[in-house]
């Protein structure tokens, strides 16, 4: 069984739903034990997240950055860090914002080199962007057009309960799905 954590932060439930989406790909893989780990409580997990044989990251991005409470549990892996205990697991991440661009990229890359930073190696969303797709019922699917994750845009005026769509939804369980299959052929025996 291998371990992966997904460790998040969430306001208003938009980037919690990404991160049920994110697990939802990876329990498609009976050889996968997932975990859903909010930034606030990440230590009461340090155990999993420490066995894991992959974290994938999520936040929202407030003022075009990544959330002050992730940044928060970010400072707080110095230790590990240190050590280098999270260096040749595999990493990925999600991020939403209200508008289309919001600056998500930022985000983003904001996770990308912290996972470098521990040792991490990085594993893309993997996917074109839906207006490139030739078949029809993918045309909506990573419709932001990222490259390094999920990106998800959940309105101002929408609740968790109408944003994000669907459509990005679908984008963040295919994230689970690739990190699922990462780990399996990263860590064949």
């Amino acid at each position: 069984m291998h371990k992966v954590s997904i460790i998040y932060h969430t306001v208003r439930k938009h980037t919690e739903k990404q991160a049920n989406a994110v697990l939802a790909g990876l329990s498609e893989y009976p050889e996968i034990e997932a975990k859903i780990i909010n930034v606030e409580n990440w230590q009461e997990e340090a155990d999993f997240i420490n066995e894991s044989k992959a974290i994938i990251f999520g936040s929202p991005t407030f003022m075009g950055s990544i959330s002050a409470q992730f940044k928060t549990f970010m400072d707080a892996t110095s230790k590990i860090w240190f050590k280098q205990q999270w260096k040749d697991k595999l990493a990925s991440g999600f991020v939403n914002s209200g508008w289309p661009s919001g600056d998500k990229l930022n985000t983003m890359n904001q996770m990308v080199i912290f996972a470098a930073q521990h040792g991490m190696i990085w594993v893309s969303l993997g996917l074109v962007p839906g207006d490139l797709a030739r078949e029809e019922e993918k045309k909506e699917i990573n419709r932001l057009g990222s490259f390094l994750g999920a990106m998800s845009c959940s309105p101002f005026n929408e609740t968790c309960e109408t944003a994000p769509p669907e459509c990005d939804i679908i984008t963040a369980k295919l994230l689970g799905r690739r990190m699922a299959e990462s780990v399996l052929r990263w860590n064949k025996e």
